[in-house]
């Protein structure tokens, strides 16, 4: 199972591109979970996520960019996901405590919320709609 990294504080300036790469990466992920699916119900939760979650990642790295500069040094990394609850479920741990590495600004504060809302919904078909 892929459990995305904890940012660091002495990797502070490394944490957007991290953030971002590793929402980015779970469109990818989320994907390929919801392509080899069995059941109809996490095939439809994950297709629901990957359709949302890229334009999400977008509008916060454009706002991001546009205060703060363009991103830059993405690391070239990746990893294939495992069990898609366990997946989701760690990715919003991830974006819960990495956000509070990134700028505190309401508006990308915000944005990260509607990331954070889409993982728990997603969550939530996972565990309870069969």
């Amino acid at each position: 199972m892929i459990t995305p990294a904890e940012p660091q504080e002495e990797q502070a300036s490394g944490v957007p591109q991290h953030f971002v790469l590793t929402l980015l990466h779970s469109v990818t992920n989320a994907h390929i979970l919801h392509l080899q699916s069995l059941s109809f119900a996490e095939h439809t939760a994950l297709g629901s996520y990957y359709d949302e979650v890229g334009d999400l990642v977008d509008g916060l790295v454009e706002a991001y960019q546009g205060k703060y500069g363009i991103i830059t040094n993405y690391q070239p990394t990746y990893d294939l996901p495992a069990a898609p609850l366990e997946y989701l479920s760690s990715l919003s741990e991830y974006v819960k405590v990495a956000r509070k590495h990134l700028p505190q600004d309401s508006e990308l504060q915000n944005m990260i919320d509607e990331i954070a809302a889409l993982l728990d919904t997603t969550i939530y078909k996972l565990k309870f709609l069969k």
